[in-house]
């Protein structure tokens, strides 16, 4: 395998990106890793674009601790979304991100659809983000229902949004829904440039002392290597529902894990719970990827992957 291959460009809903290989949202702390690393984080980012942990209006503290169970296969998280709300985010965070070498995604999240519309239209005016991505995996308090689990929800939320913007708009799906590729369908139809999947899946762990819960939120979502045959199977049933680009992600550990989901119909792949382990693994996957691509004769439907 040729570890120097180059990395092919790729174009996610008008954004050119130097390769397929980005961040989960909040798998990367970019401005903690600054200050550790410096200005040599600048010159060897190891996203081709950076996606921001999750904006709510209202700042949130999470859940309480613990708030990470290591699993067989995996890892399950209960973080809770903590995060300084909009205003300070746009003060304090957005200008220290939109000194990264690479394009700006924030990834947002209300609990209404007021609270949607705020955010959606303060980030539509800053240039520093070049697209945003909605994460509908939270309920609704208006109406009881998972926003992302139900395609009617889900095309109501993007009617109101999608006009107050000219930004990319990526909808983050939830694995839970009844059907996804419905769900991947309304949100096309309703003027979703992109669709990202999957987000994490609820899962638990009991403490082996007591036998009761061991997250402080009681559950969290599982993500890690344990959920990527379900990232294929999803990925693969949305890229035959749809016609929009997918940013797939879940459980990718190597350059063979992206590509596998490249050929399920991704356009551009996410790395979360590995970078963990090893917070370089933005770098080493897209090398991986595209020595596996320059070396192979591999197509999706007999065209040549753009890997």
């Amino acid at each position: 395998m040729n570890a120097h291959a180059a990395a092919t460009p790729t174009e996610l809903s008008g954004i050119e990106l130097a390769h397929p290989i980005i961040n989960g949202s909040g798998t990367f702390d970019a401005i903690a890793a600054r200050r550790v690393f410096g200005d040599a984080l600048i010159g060897q980012f190891p996203f081709a674009a950076f996606v921001s942990k999750t904006v709510t209006v209202a700042p949130r503290e999470g859940n309480p601790p613990p708030r990470l169970w290591e699993t067989p296969g995996g890892l399950i998280n209960s973080i809770g979304l903590p995060n300084k709300g909009l205003r300070r985010y746009l003060a304090e965070d957005l200008p220290e991100l939109a000194a990264l070498p690479v394009p700006l995604i924030v990834n947002v999240m209300g609990f209404t659809g007021d609270e949607v519309v705020e955010l959606v239209s303060a980030f539509s005016v800053r240039d520093e983000v070049a697209a945003l991505e909605l994460n509908v995996s939270c309920p609704n308090v208006e109406t009881g229902l998972v926003m992302g689990a139900d395609p009617g929800e889900v095309t109501a939320l993007l009617r109101r949004v999608r006009p107050l913007t000219e930004k990319p708009l990526i909808v983050k799906l939830t694995p839970n829904a009844t059907d996804v590729v419905a769900v991947a369908r309304a949100a096309q139809d309703a003027g979703a440039s992109a669709v990202s999947l999957i987000n994490t899946i609820r899962g638990m762990a009991l403490d082996p002392r007591t036998g009761h819960p061991w997250l402080g939120g009681t559950t969290g979502g599982v993500s890690g290597p344990a959920v990527r045959a379900v990232a294929l199977a999803q990925v693969h049933a949305v890229a035959r529902g749809v016609g929009i680009p997918i940013v797939a992600m879940g459980g990718v550990q190597n350059g063979r894990d992206a590509l596998d989901l490249i050929m399920a119909g991704a356009t551009v792949v996410a790395v979360g719970t590995e970078s963990f382990r090893d917070p370089a693994a933005g770098t080493r996957i897209s090398r991986e990827l595209a020595a596996l691509c320059e070396n192979s004769s591999i197509s999706r439907h007999g065209t040549p992957l753009n890997c």
